[in-house]
């Protein structure tokens, strides 16, 4: 049996058993009929974004395949289009999912327990995972399969990486202004509980936690995990080809087989997720996190011994699964209110908005540096161990050690599965205590879906960790993947031509993220001018006696993500191909670098700074600091509306900025020469 067929029919078994968990979750029991109603208006409003925003995406992908068709060649148009399909479907599924998942894990908390509910929930995020690692190991495997050409693979991580930051931009925009609008509206003006029934904004925002953290966040990691495999195949192509007793195929197949036991290994990993009446829930999904990696680590080594000869691909995994583990747990100290950061910004609430906002800004500027120094010690750690070349009097093999940077990527990105279904939980259990809220079910049941909730705030911070360190690694393998496509051995700080590239990047991130919060901020206004109408003209709706319009706040949140998302997204794709065509390849690598350096930091900061606050505000609700309605709460709320669009909307988008702007030079990379300013120097 030829063993590249292993790839796929693991990617099938992945999308069986995400079936089989959407089975189960069917079965459960959903609720009364007015938690029916409830769920029935988060689920329409999402699929109705959903349907809106891939109609939009869909011309963009239709205009780059005809593109890619006549300036490269129609199989990696075609590559790339299954690249874009399998991430549109990856969200889809998904979040349909999703939307069933969270009225049921909410019944389950009133009947059952938080056992039971935590259960639910988490089922409901390992059917985003198993599809999001299902389709992009069935897709890389077969496209790998039947061309054998690592330029056309590059065609399905282009796809991925186009529908991915559309998803996670629109997503973003969608609901931070559903939450912004909300939260300003409700909580600070007009004094209501969040998630009460009377707030227009409400079915906005729990659509919003669907789109923006579901269905966003999945096409994220599935765009890093096509990302990290496609890498590894061009460069283990390289290192391999030339090498005695090898062909160059078994680099591939290393990777591909990686992948297929991580899958393998979050399967078996969901099992290990098994909560206890009164424990903490996140012990439960540690676990399944802690055996998942274990198990790849394990197979890790027996692969690399057996099929590559050496155990120092070995180590390289291990060097990439450390750094995702590392920099998660890092993520989690500056985020949650089990440390010392977070109760440093809720004490500095006693004083107000501002100082709450200073606090935040210093706390998600510090969380950079040890990531950073982790990331680096990765990168060097993964290319000296795999570059190592023990029959050349131990020199480095460059090609080899790039491959070592791949395969770090891989390792990290190969429980993937797990990750996302740990991180699709959080917006489940959101919901779920939203439904309670408005369908006025017993404060215990809402005690255990903000118990939930409350991890779910953690893994969501800790996702976008993992999502960050993965990018770096992912983006780095690719533009490793870009000096060899287009024959670059060096790049010189001193050309003008570099320098400016440099500069021009490392500018892409803050320009990008200024867009996107201007997006929030102009969607925000629109939405809580809404709100402050119905309250208006509506009075009976304070009291109960009038219905507020949830439909006209879906549709709000809806219009202003679709338009304001079209401008971010081709930003990552026309200002690469401008840069390159006009000041050639090596301009282009110093775009890549630029941009790779400060939209790590960017994201780092904006990301954990964002979670500071969320987990601020909730402590404080938790009763300290006078609990909610004191002055403290109202200034962490401030904070926490400020930290929206850093932590969901801009900060986990730059992650994708840099991925797409790699894979976009490397796509195009064959066709850019030196540039049209080139005959001035």
């Amino acid at each position: 049996m030829n063993t590249l067929i292993i790839a796929p029919i693991v990617g099938v078994l992945a999308l069986l058993f995400a079936f089989y968990k959407a089975s189960s979750i069917s079965k459960a029991e959903p609720g009364n009929e007015r938690m029916q109603e409830i769920a029935s208006y988060i689920h329409e409003g999402a699929m109705a974004f959903l349907a809106r925003q891939y109609k939009s995406v869909g011309i963009f992908a239709i205009i780059m395949f005809f593109i890619l068709g006549f300036a490269i060649n129609w199989p990696t148009a075609a590559a790339f289009a299954a690249g874009a399909l399998c991430s549109a479907l990856a969200g889809y599924f998904g979040m349909t999912v999703a939307t069933k998942a969270n009225v049921r894990t909410a019944n389950a908390a009133m009947k059952s327990g938080m056992n039971k509910a935590l259960d639910i929930a988490f089922s409901g995020g390992s059917v985003m995972g198993m599809t999001v690692v299902g389709l992009g190991l069935l897709g890389t495997g077969l496209f790998w399969l039947i061309f054998k050409n690592e330029n056309i693979v590059t065609g399905f991580s282009l796809g991925a990486s186009s529908i991915a930051l559309f998803a996670r931009v629109g997503g973003g925009i969608y609901t931070k202004a559903a939450d912004v609008g909300a939260d300003l509206v409700g909580k600070v003006e007009s004094g209501i509980p969040e998630d009460d029934p009377r707030n227009p904004a409400v079915i906005a925002d729990n659509v919003g936690d669907n789109v923006g953290d579901v269905a966003g966040m999945g096409a994220d990691l599935f765009e890093s995990y096509v990302g990290s495999i496609v890498s590894a195949i061009t460069l283990g192509v390289l290192a391999y080809k030339n090498r005695p007793g090898f062909d160059g195929t078994e680099g591939v197949l290393f990777a591909l087989l990686i992948s297929a036991v991580g899958i393998v290994a979050s399967i078996l990993g969901t099992m290990f997720v098994r909560g206890k009446e009164g424990s903490n829930p996140q012990k439960a999904l540690n676990m399944g996190t802690y055996a998942s990696s274990l198990i790849v680590m394990v197979a890790a080594f027996f692969l690399s011994n057996s099929m590559l000869k050496s155990l120092l691909p070995f180590g390289s995994i291990v060097f990439g699964s450390a750094v995702g583990l590392i920099i998660a747990k890092i993520t989690e100290v500056y985020t949650s209110d089990e440390y010392k950061y977070v109760k440093e910004i809720a004490d500095q609430s006693e004083t107000g908005a501002a100082t709450t906002i200073i606090s935040g800004l210093s706390v998600g500027m510090r969380s950079t540096a040890y990531p950073i120094i982790v990331l680096a010690i990765g990168i060097i750690g993964s290319y000296l161990i795999a570059g190592y070349d023990p029959s050349a009097a131990g020199s480095i093999n460059g090609t080899m050690g790039l491959y070592g940077i791949a395969l770090a990527a891989v390792g990290m990105l190969s429980t993937t599965g797990m990750t996302v279904a740990v991180d699709a939980y959080g917006p489940i259990s959101d919901n779920a205590g939203g439904i309670a809220e408005m369908c006025e079910l017993p404060h215990e049941v809402r005690e255990i879906t903000d118990k939930l909730d409350s991890v779910g705030n953690t893994t969501a911070a800790i996702g976008k960790g993992f999502a960050i360190g993965s990018a770096a690694l992912t983006a780095l393998a690719l533009f490793a993947s870009y000096t060899m496509v287009t024959g670059i051995t060096s790049i010189s700080l001193t050309e003008p031509t570099v320098m400016a590239g440099v500069f021009i990047g490392g500018m892409l991130p803050f320009l990008f993220s200024a867009i996107t919060m201007s997006a929030v901020g102009k969607a925000a206004f629109s939405m809580i001018e809404e709100v402050r109408r119905q309250f208006r003209e509506m009075p009976g709706i304070m009291e109960g006696k009038d219905k507020p319009d949830y439909r006209r706040c879906v549709d709000i949140s809806t219009s202003a993500a679709l338009k304001e998302m079209i401008i971010p997204g081709l930003l990552a794709v026309v200002v690469p191909l401008i840069v390159g065509f006009v000041l050639g390849k090596e301009a282009l690598g110093g775009l890549q670098a630029g941009a790779l350096v400060t939209g790590v930091l960017m994201a780092i900061f904006m990301s954990n700074a964002g979670g500071a606050w969320d987990n601020a505000k909730k402590y404080i609700e938790g009763g300290t600091h006078g609990g909610k309605g004191s002055t403290a709460h109202k200034a962490a709320v401030v904070g926490d509306t400020v930290g929206d669009p850093f932590k969901d909307t801009s900060g986990p988008s730059i992650n994708i900025l840099i991925k797409l702007i790699t894979v976009v030079s490397l796509v195009f990379g064959p066709l850019i020469g030196d540039g049209i300013l080139t005959m001035f120097f």
